[in-house]
Parts: structure tokens; C-alpha cells; sequence
């Protein structure tokens, strides 16, 4: 994987919102058409095609896509930046980096280990705050406790983590792709919607991001879908995409069939 699949990611997710903003068109063509004039009249040309194969493959499926440097500056540019560099060491905010870095960490205590962090973090919405006062108890636990028995460590961890809230004690959430994260702040980054938190969207409202595994079996009556642009999710509940405001439907035995289960060999065009 890419060392910087998730700056290129960021960035893609950045120019799209600014150009949503300023276009006209709400549609995913018309605003990607508004980009490349923009960028040709303006910046570096680059065709809508090109940017909607690297947004396709690298937002909606987490895949590498590889992207000129110049094509990235010129992008970075568009965003009032004046490289790619400068862009990356902008949006390096110390919440971004902490939770970045945190995803590749399982906590060990002697040896063994006890959680991942990033689902437990998921789980019970935590912030910056919370992140590094964990951080800073579990490490020093270890620190300064090495005489003590496994069994003090473990005692100390489980308190800890059975006096942890839910989440739905903070102000707000946003929407991270697949499901909604609390938060205190009222703002976390530019392109990103915070809204007051909603103890049951915030619960039970998610995506599934592994449309592989329904069947009508297993999915019918208990899921929703969005189909934009050919593209198709499911949720596990009713209301509104969060990712394109559109009304979520009622899954049916057609949608499942066409849509979900093994991955079929094309997508249709949205009608």
C-alpha cells in the first residue's frame, strides 16, 4: 500500500467538496465536469474522467491509484496550496495524525494482548482528549508497575475501560464513511459536517461496507440502499445517505440480487 493513499485520499475528498460548492450542478458528472473548467481555465488541465477514476478508486474502494506528483500539485493548488507537500503538512492535524497512527497500534500488556484500539475507539466515540489520557495511563501503567503482577495490569485496563461512556454523552458526531463518530467539538476540519448528536442514528445507523456478505436471506427487511451514480450501498437502517443527501430505500429482493452478494462483473449508469 501507498504511504500516501491516505493524503491522496484526503485531498480527492477536498477538491470534490470545494467543487460541489461552487458548481451549479448538484449531479457526481456535473460537478466533476464544473472541476475540469475550473482547472483549465484557471490551474493545470486535468479531464473529468481522470479525476472520476482516481475519486472511484481510491474514496469509494480503498484502492492505490498511482497519480502524477504534478497532477497532485496541481490539485493542491485548486485548494489554495502550493504543493502537494504543503497540502499534506496543513491537514496533518494532531487529531488526524493520533487517530492515523493509533490504527496501527494493539496495545500489549505482558506481551499479551488485551484490545485493539481503533474499534474500541470507534465504539465509544473518542476524542483527542480521551485518546491521549488512555495513552498516557495505559503506558505509564507499564512504566512504572513492571513489579507488579499481570493480573494488577489487566484489573487496571478492565476498570478502565468498563468506566468509558458510549458516546452519546458528547455534543456532536460526523460521519466518518461508515458509521458516526462523537465528538465535543463542533468542528473537526474543513469538508467535514458536524451535526448534534443523535443517540439513535449515532447507535445503530452504519454502513456496510461488505455488500459481499448479504443475501435476501439475511438482508431483506432489515436493510436500505442508495444507488448514486450506478453505485449502490446498504445501511442498516432507514433516512439519508449521509455521503450524497439522498433518501435511503427499503431493500428489495431485485436490489439484493443485483447488488449485493458476490461482486458482479459491471456497474449500471444511474438513470
Amino acid at each position: 500500500m501507498s504511504k500516501f493513499l491516505s493524503e491522496k485520499k484526503k485531498l480527492l475528498e477536498d477538491v470534490y467538496e470545494k467543487a460541489s460548492n461552487e458548481a451549479t450542478e448538484t449531479s457526481f458528472n456535473g460537478i466533476l465536469l464544473h472541476l475540469e473548467q475550473i482547472l483549465k481555465d484557471d490551474f493545470e488541465p486535468l479531464s473529468y474522467k481522470s479525476f472520476e477514476n482516481y475519486y472511484k478508486a481510491i474514496v469509494e474502494q480503498g484502492e492505490d491509484y498511482n497519480i502524477k506528483r504534478q497532477v497532485l500539485d496541481n490539485l493542491s493548488r485548486y485548494l489554495g496550496y502550493d504543493t502537494f507537500k504543503d497540502y499534506c503538512s496543513e491537514w496533518r492535524t494532531l487529531e488526524y495524525s493520533i487517530q492515523q497512527a493509533i490504527s496501527k497500534i494493539v496495545i500489549t500488556i505482558i506481551n499479551k494482548p488485551i484490545l485493539v484500539m481503533p474499534e474500541f475507539m470507534k465504539q465509544n466515540g473518542f476524542g483527542i482528549i480521551e485518546m491521549a489520557f488512555l495513552l498516557c495511563l495505559v503506558t505509564g501503567n507499564l512504566v512504572f508497575s513492571n513489579n507488579k503482577k499481570s493480573s494488577s495490569n489487566s484489573s487496571f485496563l478492565l476498570g478502565l475501560m468498563s468506566s468509558v461512556q458510549p458516546g452519546t454523552d458528547k455534543k456532536y458526531m460526523y460521519w466518518d464513511g461508515e458509521r458516526y463518530i462523537a465528538t465535543d467539538s463542533s468542528f473537526i476540519r474543513p469538508g467535514l459536517e458536524v451535526k448534534a448528536m443523535d443517540e439513535h442514528l449515532f447507535l445503530h445507523f452504519k454502513k456496510n461496507t461488505r455488500k459481499d456478505t448479504l443475501t435476501v436471506d439475511n438482508a431483506l427487511g432489515v436493510t436500505w440502499y442508495s444507488k448514486f451514480y450506478g453505485n449502490v450501498e446498504f445501511f442498516t437502517m432507514d433516512g439519508v445517505d449521509p455521503e450524497n443527501g439522498k433518501e435511503l430505500r427499503k431493500s428489495t429482493s431485485f436490489i439484493l440480487d443485483k447488488y449485493a452478494g458476490k461482486p458482479k462483473d459491471s456497474i449500471d449508469v444511474e438513470e
